[in-house]
C-alpha cells in the first residue's frame, strides 16, 4: 500500500459493476469481467487497459486468466476463450441453457457450473461437451477439480479417480463428487442446510472445504463421502473460502484434517478465531438466476436480458446496461431438495443486499 494506505492504482474504464477478477500467473495483467458485459485486460504496472474483450451478449459472471488466453463465462449462457494479445475471441463454447456461473481451466480442461442444474467438461480444441454432470437439484454454485496425481493409486480405486474427480457445489443444499472420466457421482456430500455458494480442496489430503447460507463451514474426505468436522463460529452466510497448507507442514490423513488451513468470511462479523480468519477475498453471491428447465427456480428472481452491446459501448460517453426482466414462470421443486434461500433485494449492479438466509435460520 502506498502512504496513508492510497491506491496505488485505480482502473475505472468499465461502464458497469465489476464481478470478478483474475491475476495472470506471472503477475504482469489483471483481467476483470463486468455488468458491462466486456472483460479488460490490464498492465499492474501503471494500471492501463491494454486489450478489450468485447462479444457477451449479457453480464460477465467470472473470468479466468491463463498465460496466453483469457476465459469468461456471462449470463448470455456461453463461454468464451480470448487472444490475450489481440482481444479476438478464439472460440464460443455453446450448450449451458442458463447462466454460467463458474468455470475452471486446469490441465487443459474446461470445467464449467450453471444455473441450469449441471456442470459439464469441454474439450478445449473441439469447443464441445465432453461430459455432462447431472445430479443436482438445483443452481450449480461453485466447483473443484482434483487431478488424477493427487488422488491414490489403489487398485479398487484407479478406475474411478482415472480422470480426476471434480466437486460441485449446489444451492439445493448439497455438494457432490464427480468422476471426470465416466460423468458418474462418486459421493455425494449432505449435511448442510442452506446453499453451498464456495467451496475449496485441500488436495494432499484429498480433504473438501464447503460453506453455506447455513452459516457453517464442513470438511469432507471426498473419496468416501465422510462429513470431518464442522465450524460454527459465524453468524451469517459463508461466502468465501481460501485453504493454503502452513509452511513445513506434512499432508496429513484425511481423518485428521488441519482446520487452520481453512479460512472463511461471511457478511457478518468475523470471528477472531484462527479457523475463521475473514480474508479479504469476499465477492457477493450472485443476485439472479435463471430459467430451469421448466420455468424459474424456486427461490429466485428471474434473469435479466438485455439486446447486444453496440461497438460504441467502450466509449467513455456509454451508460451501464440497462436490465430488463421478463415475467417469472414458476417451477416445482423437487421435494428431496432442501428449502432455497431468500432472494436477494435490488438488481444485478446494484448496492450490495442483505446477505442469503435459508428459511428457519434468522
Amino acid at each position: 500500500m502506498g502512504g496513508g494506505g492510497s491506491a496505488l492504482r485505480v482502473c475505472a474504464e468499465h461502464r458497469g459493476g465489476i464481478n470478478w477478477l483474475s491475476l495472470s500467473p506471472d503477475g504482469q495483467r489483471l483481467l476483470t469481467g463486468s455488468e458491462d458485459g466486456t472483460a479488460r485486460l490490464w498492465r499492474t504496472a501503471d494500471g492501463q487497459c491494454c486489450t478489450l474483450l468485447q462479444g457477451h451478449e449479457s453480464y460477465v459472471t467470472f473470468c479466468q486468466l491463463e498465460n496466453e488466453a483469457a476465459f469468461t463465462c456471462s449470463a448470455d449462457c456461453t463461454i468464451r476463450k480470448w487472444d490475450v494479445l489481440t482481444g479476438q475471441c478464439l472460440q464460443v463454447f455453446r450448450g449451458h441453457t442458463s447462466i454460467v456461473n463458474r468455470i475452471l481451466v486446469t490441465n487443459n480442461q474446461l470445467f464449467s457450473s450453471s444455473y441450469d442444474r449441471t456442470a459439464r467438461a469441454w474439450n478445449v480444441d473441439k469447443e464441445q461437451v465432453s461430459r455432462e454432470f447431472r445430479g443436482h437439484h438445483n443452481c450449480v454454485m461453485t466447483l473443484a477439480y482434483s487431478a488424477p496425481c493427487d488422488l491414490p493409486r489403489a487398485p479398487f480405486e484407479e478406475e474411478a479417480v482415472a480422470g480426476g474427480l471434480l466437486v460441485t457445489g449446489s444451492t439445493d443444499g448439497t455438494a457432490k463428487v464427480w468422476q471426470v472420466a465416466s460423468g458418474c457421482c462418486h459421493q455425494t456430500l449432505r449435511g448442510h442446510t442452506g446453499a453451498v455458494l464456495c467451496l475449496v480442496l485441500d488436495t494432499p489430503n484429498h480433504t473438501a472445504f464447503t460453506g453455506s447460507t447455513d452459516t457453517t463451514i464442513r470438511a469432507w474426505d471426498i473419496l468416501s463421502g465422510k462429513q470431518l468436522r464442522v465450524f460454527r463460529e459465524h453468524q451469517g452466510s459463508v461466502i468465501c473460502l481460501e485453504c493454503s497448507p502452513a509452511a513445513g507442514t506434512p499432508a496429513r490423513a484425511p481423518s485428521t484434517p488441519n482446520p487452520e488451513r481453512c479460512r472463511g468470511c461471511s457478511g457478518a462479523t468475523p470471528s477472531s478465531s484462527t479457523v475463521s480468519r475473514c480474508t479479504a477475498r469476499c465477492y457477493t453471491p450472485p443476485r439472479t438466476t435463471a430459467c430451469c428447465a421448466s420455468g424459474t427456480c424456486a427461490g429466485f428472481p428471474a434473469p435479466r436480458r438485455r439486446a447486444p452491446l453496440p461497438p460504441s459501448a467502450a466509449s467513455p460517453a456509454f451508460s451501464a446496461t440497462k436490465w430488463a426482466a421478463p415475467p417469472p414462470r414458476p417451477c416445482s421443486r423437487p421435494e428431496s431438495a432442501p428449502t432455497q434461500p431468500r432472494p436477494h433485494s435490488g438488481t444485478h449492479g446494484g448496492s450490495a443486499p442483505a446477505p442469503w438466509w435459508p428459511e428457519g435460520t434468522r
